[in-house]
């Protein structure tokens, strides 16, 4: 038994002074791992910064070419039907007022309707009355950037898309309430921002585009009051025959379906107001796009008026 003896105690020390050895090896290899796992993170953290920071450029980019895009740099210049139609200011103009003043018209000549079916068949002659006298103050404001010109100066593409906002947060209402408050305000809104665009239209179009072929470039312009008032009331009329056919309470007279109550035309006020939407948005990138133009205009006229003086 002692012959055995130090081989035992050479055997465990010979155990004791390998194992570290092969713990630590066992941990420099998970160090490495772990060290090459994260330096594979932090490239791939690094990477994907780098691909969202050039998106992000690359986006901007995009978004300032077609703000600086052929964008007109001078008021007054005079535009043929060819110029005109390749120009990427007056497409924003049209879509502006196609989705902006047209839709008003349209929410006027559907208004008996609208409030027949709310409920509010007697008050339909008052409401015409407030649309027509809100139109027509819209019309008088429309004379704003010409009085306030001295004061401040704003370009007129920008009251043009001020005057829009109105008209979203109208349909907006009308689709969330029902009550006869909230259809005169939304009237009254609609018919603000309508006049206001109608009798606008013809100075930006002027000055935008020309003002002696102010005449055919704003017929071409225009051209999209027959089209909305077409595509809105085909939009509106299946809306309110759907809405007629799957009700009980529908009534048929003379083969026309007559609808009653909110479901009747809260589907084509939520349509409208995002169309609105769109509208506004067209305004507002003219409004960029026209600002320069205006500011030069300005400095020119003040410069003139220095002379003068």
């Amino acid at each position: 038994m002692h012959f055995f003896l130090p081989s035992i105690v050479n055997l465990k020390q010979l155990s004791c002074c390998t194992l570290p050895t092969i713990f630590s090896l066992v941990d420099n290899n998970d160090e490495n791992e772990l060290h090459k796992e994260l330096i594979y993170k932090e490239d791939n953290d690094v990477r994907s910064n780098e691909s969202v920071q050039s998106l992000m450029i690359e986006k901007s980019y995009c978004f300032a070419n077609v703000l600086e895009k052929e964008k007109i740099t001078m008021l007054g210049e005079e535009h043929t039907t060819k110029m005109l139609i390749r120009r990427w200011d007056f497409w924003l103009y049209y879509i502006a007022y196609f989705c902006g003043g047209t839709i008003g018209l349209v929410y006027s000549n559907n208004l008996g309707q609208i409030s027949q079916s709310l409920g509010y068949n007697s008050e339909t002659s008052s409401l015409v009355t407030l649309y027509s006298t809100c139109s027509f103050f819209g019309r008088l404001l429309a004379a704003a950037p010409d009085l306030f010109s001295s004061k401040t100066h704003i370009a007129r593409t920008g009251w043009f898309a001020a005057a829009l906002v109105p008209t979203p947060i109208a349909f907006i209402l009308l689709a969330i309430s029902g009550t006869k408050t909230a259809l005169q305000l939304s009237t009254s809104l609609i018919g603000l921002s309508s006049g206001f665009v109608f009798s606008a239209a013809v100075s930006i179009t002027s000055e935008l585009f020309g003002p002696n072929s102010v005449g055919v470039n704003h017929n071409i312009l225009i051209t999209n009051i027959p089209l909305g008032s077409c595509l809105y009331g085909l939009l509106a009329a299946l809306i309110y025959d759907s809405k007629a056919t799957s009700s009980g309470q529908s009534i048929w007279l003379r083969e026309m379906s007559l609808c009653m109550g909110r479901k009747c035309y809260m589907q084509t006020f939520i349509w409208w107001g995002c169309i609105s939407i769109v509208g506004l948005v067209s305004s507002f990138l003219l409004f960029l796009r026209t600002k320069q133009a205006y500011d030069s205009s300005e400095r020119n006229k003040n410069s003139n008026r220095i002379q003068a003086s």
